[in-house]
């Protein structure tokens, strides 16, 4: 599909970043951001908080952000633009609640690549025990932001390689952990996927709200939009494929770590406040050698890939918000040689590290991030699904029932029940957040600096023609 060069012109914006990626490449950043091991860090949590239907969480999960993910894609077609839900709910609504989805995302993505460094630096210090935690952060951020630095292109072929890798782990995990079960090392059970003895639907969805921790990171291919070579259908392609590929991935690497489990009971009691019991049941099925390549393995994908993309997402996010003047202006700035938001990638490598240090010395740094991660993207989310009913349905008069009325609203629906049921801190930080969102917005109303999103009006968009090219 060809793209229309002036797309960017059409909204009042000029393209300044490079169109380099393909479909195969927003896919690979897609898989990054989620981690396709990612279960293995956070496999006991969801265990133990969902009474052992780790599986059944999983799909919830995956089921929730498939809806959100239809979402984006309607959105994406209409306002092919960087900034996501900032973007979106802000033309789909109206620019001031576009600014607050993008203050509750904001929160998501300037945390991502904190919690994730700090989640790989305790894991390697743990196997590499004379280097410090400090240290491993630090060595981490700056080999993000010196790829990152170098364009697009080289972050996205880095992620081929650091995806390859993973994969590789998994599938040797998948398979030595599939011929011990059948080796008779685990008993197959439905469990996983419902237990009539712990079954309860806030149980679920409260676990729900922690293995969502695991699939975010699909809606930053949205941030891509104005670097993919295909346009708005490419973008809503890569989204859903990522997250059936991540969805099956987890389901299928959770349903035989459970089955391994030495003592599935004990972890529901207990919890694994350690985040070691993945690596058991990898004991469980070869011994301490597989345990701890998927410990390795899993703190390097975190640590690497993983918070790489997601400090472009973010830089991307305060990029398009600092071009419409909702942010400094030095956030919009562009590098020449590069095509890269050079001064916003640096900005989340500092507040990255520093949080990232600063969490280290909490007892409760990590789960801390974790919830007020999910909290502001589902937040989020919700918003997104609204500026669909909204801009289609009400201001379109869109015939489309399914599209733009019924998907939003099932979408919407499910997520306000997973956020409801969510870690009660969780939900009193993040409402903070938003309140502190509110107070900024009010500050820009009262400086003369209303949110107001660049571009043409709707009307005037229509008019103008569109030429085609690549």
């Amino acid at each position: 599909m060809s793209y229309p060069v002036d797309e960017l012109q059409r909204f009042g914006y000029q393209q300044e970043l490079r169109r380099a990626l393909r479909f195969r490449d927003l896919l690979a950043y897609g898989l990054i951001f989620m981690v396709p091991i990612a279960p293995m860090a956070i496999f006991g949590a969801v265990f133990s908080a969902s009474g052992g239907m780790v599986v059944l969480a999983y799909a919830i999960g995956a089921v929730a952000l498939i809806f959100t993910a239809f979402s984006y894609s309607q959105m994406v077609k209409a306002f092919p633009l960087s900034g996501s839900v900032y973007n979106y709910v802000g033309r789909g609504i109206g620019a001031p609640v576009g600014f607050l989805a993008g203050w509750a995302i904001m929160l998501d993505y300037i945390l991502v690549p904190s919690l994730l460094y700090l989640v790989a630096s305790v894991a390697m210090n743990a196997t590499v025990t004379a280097i410090p935690v400090w240290a491993w952060l630090v060595g981490f951020v700056l080999v993000n932001t010196v790829v990152n630095s170098f364009g697009i292109k080289m972050t996205a072929t880095f992620t081929w390689l650091m995806l390859a890798g993973e994969l590789v782990v998994l599938f040797v995990f998948l398979g030595i952990g599939g011929w011990a079960i059948l080796s008779g090392e685990g008993r197959w059970t439905w469990d996983p996927i419902y237990n009539p003895d712990t079954f309860g639907w806030s149980l679920v969805l409260a676990a729900t709200a922690v293995a969502v921790l695991s699939f975010l990171g699909f809606d930053g291919i949205a941030m891509l939009s104005e670097e993919a070579r295909g346009g708005s259908r490419m973008i809503g392609r890569a989204m859903a494929g990522a997250l059936l590929l991540a969805g099956l991935l987890f389901i299928v690497q959770t349903w035989v770590a459970a089955i391994l489990t030495p003592d599935p009971q004990a972890l529901i009691a207990n919890g694994d406040p350690d985040g070691t019991a993945f690596y058991a049941a990898a004991e469980v099925a070869a011994g301490p050698w597989l345990a701890t390549l998927c410990a390795v393995a899993t703190a390097i994908a975190w640590g690497l890939p993983d918070s790489m993309v997601a400090q472009v997402a973010i830089s991307r996010l305060l990029y398009a918000m600092a071009r419409d003047r909702q942010l400094p202006s030095f956030l919009a700035k562009v590098s020449r040689k590069h095509n890269v938001p050079t001064n916003a990638i640096v900005l989340v490598a500092a507040v990255s590290l520093g949080l990232g240090l600063y969490m280290n010395q909490r007892d409760d740094g990590i789960s801390l991030l974790a919830s007020l991660i999910n909290f502001g993207a589902l937040t989020a989310f919700l918003a997104l699904h609204v500026s669909v009913v909204v801009h289609y349905t009400i201001r379109q008069r869109s015939r489309n029932v399914f599209a733009h009325l019924m998907m939003p609203a099932i979408g919407a629906t499910i997520l306000s029940l997973v956020v409801w049921n969510a870690n009660v801190a969780a939900q009193r930080l993040g409402f903070v957040w938003i309140g502190i969102g509110l107070l900024v917005l009010i500050g820009l109303y009262a400086a003369g600096r209303r949110p107001v999103l660049s571009g043409l009006t709707p009307a005037r968009r229509e008019t103008l023609p569109v030429r085609e090219g690549v």
